[in-house]
């Protein structure tokens, strides 16, 4: 459709919320997650500089790690987007035993929300050398709501574990030119994840873990602002934590007089792990979701969907029925970042 206020788009978050869920059978008023945005964007509007910031490397904000667990069997793991192609590898890890212990890959949106962390603590201390203990309990807390005591927890120690010990390569492609570069993205170079227990059989936290100097520049480089309340609001949703990441990093460097078409071809490419590309409705059923959950914290961002073309007449099964022919993608227009602060 041509671009119109926010609030004709057809994307407008905050009319859209309740209205963007699958509809099942639930006592009336908001679901924990609807409420969860609705506060969230209340909150932005009525106290603007509470916030904290996180950061995201620009390589994750427009390649993905895995949104489901791959398998304990599953070694390695591929996405592409484009030209760019991404593998993530599992790594193994010393066990306090002895042993060499394979760990499997790291998913979902916990792995993105510690990594995000890790990133943070990076660059604020302005340290490959990062001392997680404290802060990461504090950050469970904070941001996912969970008792750092409880068993939920568990889940974001292997998390971390996890991503700890992986290693990922980047494949980009120049087809024109019959050549392809590779290059190594290790994220962390030393680390302790075997968590320890005290006298009361608590788990602990590892206490440090070391970025690789090449990972800790580029960060410096290319990290992304994230706002931490945002982040925290769309924990739920790998695929929502993503665009939110992609568009921080997209919308402000399009053009002010030329914006960005995306298709939902191109869209499935870089988001649709998992969908079958035959089945593209499914996939943009499920995306337009999390957008709208996005962009009801992303108030700023300007995305409106192709208009679509005129309804067509159809015979099935001997009886006349009327298609609507569907968009075929989205346009991205300039935008400010969800957040402006930088780290000095």
């Amino acid at each position: 459709m041509s671009e119109k206020r926010r609030g004709e788009s057809g994307l407008t978050p905050l009319a859209g919320i309740l209205g963007a869920l699958p509809v099942v059978k639930r006592k009336p008023g908001p679901t924990p997650i609807q409420r969860r945005l609705i506060d969230t964007a209340a909150a932005n509007v009525e106290h603007p500089d509470l916030r904290s910031i996180l950061y995201q490397h620009s390589t994750f904000c427009q390649t993905f790690l895995p949104y489901r667990d791959p398998g304990a069997d599953v070694l390695a793991w591929n996405r592409s987007n484009g030209i760019v192609d991404l593998r993530l590898r599992a790594g193994e890890a010393k066990h306090p035993d002895g042993r060499w212990v394979q760990v499997p890959l790291p998913f979902g949106p916990k792995c993105r929300l510690v990594l995000m962390h890790i990133n943070q603590l990076a660059l604020i201390n302005q340290s490959p050398h990062i001392e997680i203990e404290d802060s990461l309990t504090a950050f469970v807390r904070r941001v996912l709501n969970l008792d750092p005591k409880g068993r939920n927890i568990d889940m974001v120690k292997e998390q971390l574990r996890r991503l700890a010990t992986s290693s990922i390569r980047l494949g980009i492609a120049s087809p024109q030119h019959d050549t392809a570069a590779t290059h190594k993205l290790e994220i962390v170079t030393e680390f302790d994840v075997w968590f320890s227990k005290d006298e009361r059989q608590r788990v602990l936290w590892p206490s440090y873990i070391q970025l690789s100097l090449d990972y800790f520049q580029s960060l410096q480089e290319h990290a992304v602002p994230l706002d931490e309340p945002h982040v925290a609001a769309l924990s739920h949703s790998a695929l929502a934590l993503d665009i939110y990441a992609w568009l921080a990093q997209r919308l402000h460097r399009i053009p002010t007089n030329k914006p960005a078409f995306v298709s939902w071809a191109a869209l499935h490419g870089q988001f649709g792990q998992g969908y079958n590309p035959n089945r593209i409705n499914n996939f943009r059923a499920a995306f337009k979701v999390a957008l709208k959950q996005v962009l009801a914290l992303y108030q700023s961002a300007r995305i409106t969907e192709d208009q679509r073309r005129q309804p067509a007449l159809f015979i099935q099964n001997g009886k006349r029925v009327w298609r609507e022919p569907p968009a075929k993608g989205l346009t991205l227009h300039h935008s400010s970042p969800p957040i402006r602060k930088l780290l000095k």
